[in-house]
C-alpha cells in the first residue's frame, strides 16, 4: 500500500504537477490539503481521477482537503464522510475494511490559535473514538505543528510561535498517542532534516531549510508494516513537499 499527503497550495495553481505525480507513483490513497476550490472548480484533468474514487471537499479560494482511493485498492466505492467537528471544509474521511482514512488540515493558528486548539483536541477525539471501536485509523495531512525541535531547521527555530509553541507540540503528541505512529520519523528517526514546509523567499526551499508540518500517522499495527517514507522536496510549485509512505 502507497500513500501520499500533499499540500497542494491550490490545485488550480498545481493540478498537472499533481496529475504527474499520480502518473508516476501511482498511489493507493492519496490525500490533499489547501485545496482551495470548489468541487465546481477543481479542474476537468483531475477532477474525477482514472482509476480512482475522488472526493473534492472544497469551498472556494481557502483550505479544502480530498480524498483519491485506488479502484483497485478499492474496489467498491468506499463511503466519504466527515466527521462532526469539521468546518471549513478541513477533514474528509472514508472507511475501507477496518481502517479509516482520513486527509486533514488543521488550521494555520496566526489568525484564530484558539480555533486550531479546539480543532486539535477535536482530532485528539476523532482519533481516541476510532481506536475504542476496534477500528484503525490513517491520518495524514498538514497539521501545522512541528513536533519537536528537531523538526525545525535550526535558523527557523523561535520560541513560542505559533507552530512551534509547547502547548501545540503536546497537542499533536496526545493525538500520536492514541494509539498512532509518526511513521516518517519512526523510518527516519535522527535525520535533523526531514523538512516538509520552505517559506517561500530567500531559497529556502532549495537550501532545505524547513519545517515538518506534515505527517502520516498510522494505528499500530499498520505503521510496523511502513517500509518506506520520503518527503519529495523537488516535485511541484507548492510551499510543501508530498510525502509518500509505503507499507508492505
Amino acid at each position: 500500500m502507497k500513500i501520499v499527503t500533499w499540500n497542494v497550495n491550490g490545485i488550480r495553481a498545481r493540478h498537472a504537477q499533481f496529475a504527474e505525480l499520480v502518473a508516476r507513483d501511482k498511489p493507493d490513497v492519496i490525500c490533499l490539503q489547501e485545496i482551495k476550490a470548489s468541487m465546481a472548480q477543481v479542474p476537468d484533468a483531475v477532477a474525477a481521477l482514472d482509476g480512482y474514487w475522488s472526493y473534492w471537499h472544497g469551498a472556494g479560494g481557502y483550505s479544502g482537503v480530498a480524498l483519491h482511493i485506488s479502484r483497485q485498492f478499492s474496489p467498491q466505492e468506499p463511503p466519504f464522510t466527515h466527521p462532526d467537528f469539521d468546518h471549513e471544509t478541513r477533514i474528509v474521511q472514508a472507511e475501507i475494511a477496518d481502517t479509516t482514512y482520513a486527509s486533514v488540515y488543521v488550521p494555520n493558528g496566526g489568525k484564530d490559535f484558539e480555533a486550531k486548539v479546539a480543532f486539535m483536541n477535536a482530532l485528539r477525539g476523532y482519533a481516541a473514538a476510532i481506536r475504542s471501536s476496534g477500528r484503525k485509523l490513517i491520518l495524514c495531512g498538514d497539521i501545522n505543528v512541528a513536533l519537536t525541535e528537531t523538526d525545525v531547521h535550526p535558523k527557523e527555530r523561535k520560541p513560542g510561535i505559533i507552530g512551534q509553541r509547547s502547548d501545540e507540540r503536546l497537542l499533536l503528541a496526545s493525538i500520536i498517542a492514541e494509539g498512532l505512529v509518526d511513521v516518517g520519523r519512526k523510518l527516519d528517526p535522527d535525520n535533523e532534516n526531514l523538512f516538509t514546509w520552505w517559506a517561500p523567499w530567500r531559497n529556502l526551499r532549495q537550501r532545505n531549510i524547513g519545517w515538518r508540518l506534515d505527517y502520516v500517522l498510522a494505528s499500530t499495527s499498520i505503521a510496523e508494516r511502513a517500509v518506506s517514507s520520503e518527503v519529495q522536496r523537488e516535485l511541484g510549485t507548492s510551499d510543501h513537499g508530498a510525502v509518500v509512505v509505503t507499507f508492505d
